[in-house]
């Protein structure tokens, strides 16, 4: 399923995964409070069910979905191992594997630094440790299950 990340819905998504009230979007945009959660009801809708697709494709077995992050939880059933979809703007969809890597070696280690970075941005997370994309990866996840 493709999210539509220009549409206003992912806008008033992004809003509110941003920490705003559904009052403060409907000022800010001009449209009832009402409009907004009409509009937030129906891109949850879509993010939950673009998730559960990726988590489908990927042979992910759902353990938890955030809709209002933009993330689910789960175990990847061939690789035995815990799996995440996050839901980035910049990024779009992604699937992360927990897993112990040789990340200095390996050719993605700058596009997983900027992917953690960002992700963690978009949801108002502060890192400590840029040294190694999965210690990131792994204080981030932290800091999520936190959150819930």
């Amino acid at each position: 399923m493709f999210l539509p990340t220009n549409e206003k819905q992912f806008g008033f998504w992004k809003m509110r995964r941003r920490g705003m009230t559904n009052i403060s979007i409907a000022k800010q945009i001009g449209i009832t409070r009402q409009g907004v959660s009409q509009a937030l009801l129906a891109i949850d809708d879509r993010i939950e069910a673009s998730l559960r697709e990726m988590a489908r494709s990927n042979r992910i077995q759902v353990e938890k979905i955030d809709v209002k992050r933009g993330i689910l939880f789960g175990k990847s059933i061939p690789f035995q191992t815990n799996a995440y979809i996050f839901v980035s703007e910049k990024h779009g969809m992604q699937v992360w594997y927990d897993h112990d890597g040789d990340c200095i070696s390996c050719d993605e280690f700058t596009r997983c630094i900027e992917f953690i970075w960002d992700f963690a941005a978009e949801l108002g997370i502060k890192l400590e440790k840029p040294q190694d994309p999965t210690k990131m990866a792994e204080e981030l996840l932290e800091k999520i299950r936190e959150l819930n």
